[in-house]
């Protein structure tokens, strides 16, 4: 019988545009592409170069402190091109899709019939590793760490986050082998963070551990699940892997191949028609969006959801760990005293306008940040918004002064930029606060590894 954990801060931003439950296959994109600017903390180096022929599953990059870690091409064809930044800083990784040229064949293997070594062994070859993030950092997992227990969060509350009831229907037994595979990397437990009501998908895997989670956003952020279950203190590492990730895992164990699916939620206000996507992951974000966009506005395209995503342009690609992709309106357009009418139409975090009356009306919200950044004071609204036992502001503070010490004391470990995403949304100063938390971050990893 699984436990409910009640959670009662946070918030849900009632953002219109939820994808509809319809599953439509959009045509083939003939570029797609693998970015190391994904992961944070990689250092990439090129295992191919432009012209060469790569199948589905061979090495495109591998991380250069970490060479056994490889990142390998989702799809079979033809490396068009190495795009660079700043001091020839690689961006990405550009492959064609080339027919005839095949996948990788790695074997199948029963999960639970092997070995530790053999499992890591096996993921490490298939350029799935990278999959799994641990915590502390948000960076990818290790290979010489052995996690004290890995957490899927098998829902998400972010503005019009995908179902992955919906997104992973029918595909129960390549989850369910992902899940047996997970549980042979660590010698603690692998926990399943479900909603309080729903996920029935998921309710009947096998060798996890099922907590249910009730409350607003973040309920369904790994971070809280993490916190609130099995937290992790200095000198301790747990590591997390999305869902959808999970099922890519299990589906190697059980076919031997790489199956790069990933079934993509476009949403927001400024798509004509949300719905789900089934591409392939590294796709290029013109077939989603093609013929689909408002043009009332000027329109901000997402990959992720409008609290944690990137904002890129209709050309680009689809992040790697997304399965989401989200258009608002850019907010260009300036209201004259906005901020002194009733605001029926307008929503806030805070009580401040009418529309606090309708409590399950849908709102058009967009990038505008009606204002700039102002004195980062203790106003208290961080802890309105994180049920987490932690002080975000006195936090951030010391990021901002690099007080390493204090950082560990006020509980760095736990959080990435999504768990404080809502504190973001909701500052009366404008801060930037997943940019500071990231900086702390890398100076902690840089300092204490």
């Amino acid at each position: 019988m699984s436990k409910t954990i009640k959670l009662r801060k946070g918030f849900n931003i009632r953002l219109k545009g939820k994808a509809g439950a319809v599953l439509e296959e959009v045509s083939a994109s003939e570029i797609y592409a693998l970015k190391p600017t994904d992961f944070p903390g990689l250092t990439p180096r090129l295992s191919v170069k432009q012209g060469d022929e790569v199948k589905c599953g061979e090495p495109l990059f591998y991380d250069k402190y970490h060479p056994e870690v490889v990142f390998v091409s989702p799809v079979g064809g033809i490396v068009e091109t190495v795009n660079r930044g700043e001091r020839r800083r690689i961006l990405e990784v550009l492959v064609r899709v080339s027919a005839g040229v095949g996948e990788v064949d790695f074997g199948k293997t029963d999960p639970l019939q092997a070995g530790a070594e053999e499992v890591k062994e096996k993921i490490l070859q298939a350029g799935l590793w990278p999959f799994m993030r641990r915590r502390p950092y948000g960076t990818i997992a290790r290979t010489s760490e052995v996690p004290k227990s890995i957490f899927i969060s098998c829902f998400d509350t972010a503005p019009l986050a995908p179902d992955y009831d919906f997104v992973l229907a029918g595909r129960e037994a390549d989850f369910q082998a992902g899940v047996d595979a997970l549980t042979r990397l660590t010698p603690g437990k692998v926990h399943l963070g479900l909603p309080a009501t729903g996920g029935e998908m998921f309710s009947g895997i096998r060798n996890a551990e099922v907590t249910r989670y009730e409350g607003p956003h973040p309920a369904g952020n790994v971070g809280v699940h993490i916190h609130h279950t099995d937290p992790v203190n200095k000198g301790e590492v747990v590591w997390t892997v999305n869902p959808a990730d999970v099922a890519i895992i299990g589906r190697l164990f059980l076919t031997g191949k790489l199956d790069f699916t990933r079934v993509v939620a476009l949403t927001g206000p400024g798509v004509i028609n949300p719905r789900y996507l089934k591409t392939r992951l590294g796709t290029r974000l013109c077939p989603l969006l093609e013929g689909n966009l408002r043009e009332e506005s000027k329109q901000r395209v997402i990959s992720g959801n409008a609290l944690t995503g990137k904002k890129v342009l209709c050309d680009n690609f689809l992040n790697f760990y997304d399965s989401q992709v989200t258009v608002i309106a850019e907010g260009e357009e300036y209201e004259f005293m906005g901020w002194a009418k009733p605001g029926v139409d307008k929503f806030s975090a805070s009580k401040t306008f009418l529309s606090s009356l309708f409590p399950k009306k849908e709102y058009e919200l967009n990038a505008n940040l009606h204002g700039g950044e102002r004195s980062f004071v203790l106003s208290g609204q961080y802890e309105k918004y994180l049920p987490m036992d932690l002080l975000p502001v006195h936090l951030l503070k010391a990021i901002l002064v690099n007080d390493i010490d204090k950082m560990e004391q006020l509980g760095i470990y736990e959080v990435i930029g999504e768990d404080l995403a809502l504190c973001e949304y909701a500052c009366p100063s404008k801060i930037k606060v997943q940019d500071i938390l990231r900086q702390g971050l890398e100076l902690m990893e840089k300092e204490l590894g």
